[in-house]
């Protein structure tokens, strides 16, 4: 059966995107090779550290800040992490000096907030009811 391992989010500067992944969002880091003038740098959940791998990509094709800047520029993020309590963890965050862009909404059968994750990507946060 087809899984998923590895997603990805393109940053425009990998240290940075490492420092804000792992020490605002708590990930840590899984894979770390250099690449020529960019590494193959990803970080995983603490609590599945042999889950999905997420990473963090360097947005330097022609293609990709054009492609992050105009969803950034609508409000659109660019992908979704799970949380157990978007209220606890917008509140966690902003005590770390994380942007919303969105404050925790209860739309229903979810619970949503969307971060700006100082890389060029707006990330949604969203827990199931």
């Amino acid at each position: 059966m087809i899984r998923i391992n590895i997603t990805s989010v393109f940053v425009d500067d990998q240290a940075k995107a490492l420092a804000f992944y792992t020490e605002k969002l708590g990930f840590t880091k899984k894979t770390d090779v250099p690449t020529g003038d960019a590494r193959w740098l990803t970080v995983v959940s603490p609590a599945n550290p042999d889950g999905v791998e997420l990473l963090l990509e360097p947005d330097g094709h022609p293609a990709a800040k054009p492609f992050k800047k105009a969803l950034a520029d609508d409000g659109i993020p660019f992908t979704q992490f799970a949380v157990d309590d978007v209220y606890a963890e917008v509140e966690r965050l902003k005590g770390l000096g994380v942007e919303f862009t969105q404050d925790a909404v209860d739309m229903g059968p979810v619970v949503t907030a969307v971060f700006d994750d100082t890389c060029g990507n707006l990330i949604q946060l969203a827990t199931m009811k």
